[in-house]
């Protein structure tokens, strides 16, 4: 009988977590009162959050030190280009390179370079890290390699950067997009789909977009929803300078309406475009990693309408600032409820 009791109890919270799981839904528009921005630095390679509660000052956790530590979750001990979304399930999907620049330097490895640039080219690298969380907090994690999964077409990549995340409401599935070359050749935007766990892919990556000169290169792609439903893809186009430039596109996947000109604010190159909503208004910010100026900076621009942008200048030269950090590097920010910034903040808190 004891046993019985037992075994009744174990499907009972077995049930009622199911169920509590298959309620699991994302927060509304109005349910938001709070920013997180998630973002890299050079010195550390390792993941960093910032809260707001106007998304206009961010104030950094976890006392300026990384909140994961890229050496604890990547093969090169280093991660960049982190970005997070939000699911239909409620859950957070976090996407990063993994990537150390200075790997050589910190003695990470004998190499300056994985692999030889002549024939990989700068930076190159093999995997992705995918981490899933409810609550900010505790995270699943799978290093995606995806020369291994697919390697007729991708066994050759060079590298496989700035890893985004968006749902596609067509297919049901999260569809991951990420920059890759093959071998030393030119940079372009590929994407697939995950599994409900966000630790594989369940279909090979095919390509983006087409962009109208082959021979410049393309990369990191941030995909958002536009006011009358469209989708709105701003990317890097490798010109002189690079810079941001936007597409249009019914679907998510594409195909994409090309536009030829940048919309970003800057004399020199800038990468890394990332579009958030201000909460409560038909606002939404583009912000980019400026990485052609010392030191880096981000840069803003403010449209209602996805055609004309607003120049609200960097961090702590205009209206957007950060209180008690510098130099960012490459994140993205999604809104979030204040329940959930509180429990960061505790648990940050908490951890010095």
């Amino acid at each position: 009988m004891k046993s019985l009791h037992s075994l009744a109890l174990a499907l009972l919270c077995l049930l009622a977590f199911g169920a509590k799981a298959a309620d699991r839904h994302a927060p509304t528009e109005d349910e938001m009162s709070a920013y997180l921005f998630v973002f890299f630095s050079d010195p550390t390679h390792g993941l960093f959050m910032a809260t707001s509660d106007d998304g206009y000052t961010f104030t950094v956790l976890n006392d300026g030190k990384p909140i994961i530590a890229g050496d604890t979750i990547a093969e090169q001990k280093g991660v960049r280009d982190p970005h997070i979304s939000r699911g239909p399930d409620g859950a957070f999907y976090l996407a990063m390179t993994d990537l150390h620049i200075f790997a050589k330097q910190r003695g990470l490895r004998e190499t300056q370079w994985d692999r030889p640039a002549e024939d990989y080219g700068w930076g190159n690298n093999q995997a992705l890290v995918m981490m899933k969380s409810y609550d900010l907090i505790n995270w699943t994690r799978s290093n995606m390699r995806i020369d291994k999964t697919y390697p007729e077409k991708f066994g050759n990549a060079g590298c496989i950067w700035a890893p985004e995340t968006i749902y596609d409401p067509v297919e049901g599935k999260m569809m991951i997009y990420f920059t890759s070359r093959m071998g030393n050749g030119g940079s372009k935007l590929y994407y697939a789909y995950t599994d409900d766990d966000f630790t594989t892919l369940v279909t090979e990556p095919k390509l983006l977009m087409e962009y109208p000169d082959e021979n410049i290169e393309v990369l990191d792609a941030d995909i958002s929803r536009m006011p009358d439903g469209r989708w709105c893809m701003a990317y890097v186009a490798q010109e002189k300078p690079g810079g941001i430039k936007i597409a249009y596109s019914d679907n998510v996947n594409g195909p994409w309406e090309y536009l030829p000109d940048q919309v970003d604010f800057e004399d020199g190159a800038c990468e890394a475009p990332n579009v958030w909503k201000r909460i409560g208004e038909d606002k939404w910010v583009l912000m980019y990693d400026i990485f052609s100026i010392r030191p880096n900076n981000f840069g803003f621009a403010e449209t209602t309408d996805f055609k004309t942008f607003k120049n609200l200048g960097h961090f702590n030269e205009g209206v957007m600032k950060i209180t008690n950090f510098t130099s960012p590097k490459h994140g993205s920010i999604i809104p979030i409820t204040a329940e959930e910034k509180a429990r960061l903040e505790k648990h940050w808190s908490a951890a010095k």
